[in-house]
């Protein structure tokens, strides 16, 4: 497989279903590359906290039977059973379990009665950029997330949690569901500023001497680019049906405007988003026009060459 032809891969720009045309609804196959499930739980109250790097279901059964608010982190989803099980105990939809192991999902919001879920993609900056599909159940005092593979940028609500650093452990369920979404939405500005030193990068390399095949690296950063507004713009229309107030029973009024905040947020990364992009495609053009120029010029020489040496001939 060539260069380019992994760097599609690793994109995937066209994933693949994990279940066949026909299966019935609800049906759950996981991907036969996902990492095996690692359960994390912290419990917490509005006095007490407590951490379970690596639970048993038992374990998650007991806590949820003691009253207090849960925050239930599965890294990995190779374990068809471990959802199965989470999902009955929590009384998830169907639907939503099978959309948990089908890594394809594009962001959107969907209400179950007494549970809201929430799907994204977290972005994991490298060349090649790597987006991580992430499942975010909440609903009365509880919190599960569903990770592709383990590691995440939410260690810093890991510590919140364990210092009791805001109002993240008076607050109910919908506010650490918030701090998770923003947590991720502002993981993007990095991103971000990552492609922008490399277009800045690829600019002096443009308008610099003997740098002549850059043709790779420009349309490499195009198609990332394509593929960070395909994740970003829905999930702005996901943040604002949650700040629209359409989840009234499970999204309190005290958590609206921060939602409204975060939908902010994703504003401003389509703004920088679409300056990134334009900023590309302007930097192709220029290529081309000095690529186009050197022919010009090797053609003119070639030109005044041969209108000394054919007459001589």
């Amino acid at each position: 497989m060539g260069r380019r032809a992994t760097i599609r891969h690793k994109l995937r720009l066209s994933p693949k279903r994990r279940t066949k045309p026909g299966t019935p609804p609800g049906t759950l196959s996981a991907p036969p590359d996902a990492p095996k499930s690692l359960v994390r739980v912290l419990a917490y109250d509005d006095t007490s906290f407590s951490e379970l790097p690596q639970c048993g279901l038992e374990d998650v059964a007991r806590l949820k039977a003691e009253g207090k608010r849960l925050w239930v982190d599965v890294q990995g989803v190779g374990d068809v059973d471990v959802v199965q099980w989470l999902g009955a105990l929590f009384d998830f939809h169907p639907l939503a379990l099978e959309d948990v192991v089908n890594l394809h999902q594009r962001p959107k919001v969907e209400a179950y009665g007494d549970h809201v879920y929430c799907v994204l993609r977290m972005p994991e900056y490298g060349i090649p950029l790597r987006l991580e599909q992430i499942s975010v159940f909440f609903g009365k005092n509880f919190v599960v997330t569903f990770q592709e593979d383990p590691g995440d940028p939410l260690d810093p609500i890991r510590e919140r949690l364990r210092n009791a650093r805001g109002r993240i452990r008076t607050a109910e369920s919908d506010y650490l569901a918030y701090a998770l979404l923003d947590a991720i939405v502002d993981h993007y500005f990095p991103v971000l500023e990552g492609f922008a030193d490399r277009i800045d990068l690829l600019e002096e390399q443009v308008l610099g001497a003997g740098h002549v095949d850059l043709i790779s690296g420009l349309q490499d950063i195009r198609r990332e680019l394509l593929l960070l507004r395909r994740a970003v713009w829905p999930l702005r229309e996901m943040i604002g049906s949650l700040a629209r107030a359409e989840f009234t029973d499970l999204v309190s009024d005290s958590t609206i405007p921060y939602l409204r905040d975060c939908q902010d947020h994703t504003a401003q990364l389509m703004d920088v988003l679409d300056n990134c992009r334009d900023l590309s495609t302007t930097l192709m053009d220029a290529y081309l026009s000095t690529v186009a120029l050197r022919t010009n010029e090797v053609m003119r020489v070639l030109t005044i060459i041969s209108t000394i040496f054919i007459p001589l001939t």
